[in-house]
């Protein structure tokens, strides 16, 4: 019987551990994120639904990596973007929150020539893979020496 039990531990505590994923997040320096991707999702950041999730509550860079993640993207046509932060939000479902529930942020977003300004939703609780929202485009870096490579685990 102890065997059977062992097993059955053993079993679940790999389970658990094969379902892990590692979101690898470069930076372009301290305060900008490396982005490589624009989504295909029409409410993919623009919607409370569909946040972008930059993670880094847990130690503290959860308000730099929503910072991070802005100064990552670019106007429409490579215009640099200016944001602010509108407040927090909109209650979601986290593993990371207070009691398993999270706050968004909303930050407005516009650049040179817009006629508007855009809503940004932001989950600094939980990690997702980072992508520009539809609309933006991604800030142009130049090619140089090493970037500093973040392992965050959802």
């Amino acid at each position: 019987m102890k065997k059977l039990v062992y097993i059955g531990i053993t079993f679940a505590l790999i389970a658990c551990s094969a379902t892990k994923k590692t979101v690898k997040t470069q930076l372009i320096d301290q305060q900008t994120f490396l982005l490589t991707e624009i989504s295909t999702n029409p409410s993919y950041g623009l919607s409370e639904k569909n946040p972008v999730e930059v993670g880094g509550v847990e130690n503290r860079e959860g308000p730099i990596n929503e910072r991070r993640y802005l100064n990552a993207l670019a106007g429409p046509n490579g215009e640099k973007v200016t944001y602010y932060r509108a407040g927090s939000c909109c209650p979601v479902k986290s593993k990371n929150g207070f009691r398993g529930i999270a706050l968004l942020d909303n930050y407005r977003v516009t650049w040179e020539g817009s006629k508007d300004t855009v809503s940004i939703y932001i989950n600094m609780y939980d990690y997702g893979v980072l992508k520009a929202p539809v609309g933006f485009t991604i800030k142009k870096v130049a090619s140089s020496g090493s970037n500093v490579l973040l392992a965050n685990e959802l």
